[in-house]
C-alpha cells in the first residue's frame, strides 16, 4: 500500500482506533451478529477503552497502526501475550484484535500490520501465535489463511455481542521458530 506507514499508536489515536474498529465490525459482522448489537456501537464510548489499553501497553504488548498519508490511521492490530489458558503466556503470542476501516479492504494495510504485528511479537520472543475468529467471518479467515495461518481446532462460544457466537483459534508459527 504506497505511502502507508506502521507506527506504534498513541494514546491520540484512542478516538480513531473506536472508529476504525466500530466501522470493522459493523461491515464485517453484518448477517452474522445480532443488527441490533451492531446499530448501538458507538465510537465515543469505546474511546475511553482505548485509552486505557494505550496508556497501559508494554512490550511486546501494543498497538500498531496504519497510517495513510491522505486518510490518516486506516487500520491497526493490537498484540501481546497469549491469554489462553491452555497456552503459555511466556511462550506464545497473541494477536488480540486487527481491523481494516471498510474502504481499505484488499488493499495492504492489513498485511503490513499483520506483518508488523508478528515481527513485534517475534523481537519479544513468541515463536507462536494464535488468534480468534468468529468462525462465520470467512473474509477474515481466507487472509489470515493466506498468510500461512493454520486452524488448531481450539473453539469457544462468546456470548459478548448480543448472541452466542462461535469462535475458533488460528496458530501461527513464526519464521524463527520454523528454522
Amino acid at each position: 500500500m504506497p505511502g502507508v506507514i506502521v507506527r506504534s499508536a498513541t494514546v491520540d489515536d484512542a478516538l480513531v482506533l473506536a472508529v476504525v474498529q466500530t466501522r470493522s465490525w459493523q461491515e464485517a459482522y453484518r448477517g452474522k451478529v445480532p443488527q441490533q448489537h451492531l446499530d448501538q456501537l458507538d465510537p465515543s464510548r469505546r474511546r475511553h477503552g482505548w485509552l486505557q489499553l494505550l496508556q497501559s501497553d508494554q512490550a511486546p504488548a501494543g498497538t500498531l497502526v496504519a497510517d495513510h498519508p491522505d486518510d490518516g490511521v486506516v487500520g491497526f492490530i493490537n498484540v501481546g501475550p497469549g491469554e489462553d489458558t491452555d497456552t503459555d503466556p511466556a511462550l506464545v503470542g497473541q494477536v488480540r484484535a486487527i481491523y481494516i476501516l471498510p474502504e481499505h479492504w484488499g488493499r495492504g494495510a492489513g498485511r503490513l500490520l499483520m506483518n508488523a504485528g508478528l515481527d513485534r511479537l517475534e523481537a519479544g520472543g513468541y515463536r507462536e501465535v494464535v488468534l480468534w475468529v468468529l468462525e462465520a467471518n470467512d473474509r477474515a479467515r481466507r487472509f489470515y489463511e493466506a498468510g500461512g495461518w493454520q486452524i488448531d481446532g481450539a473453539s469457544r462460544t462468546n456470548d459478548s455481542r448480543g448472541a452466542p457466537l462461535v469462535e475458533v483459534r488460528y496458530r501461527h508459527r513464526q519464521a524463527a521458530a520454523a528454522t
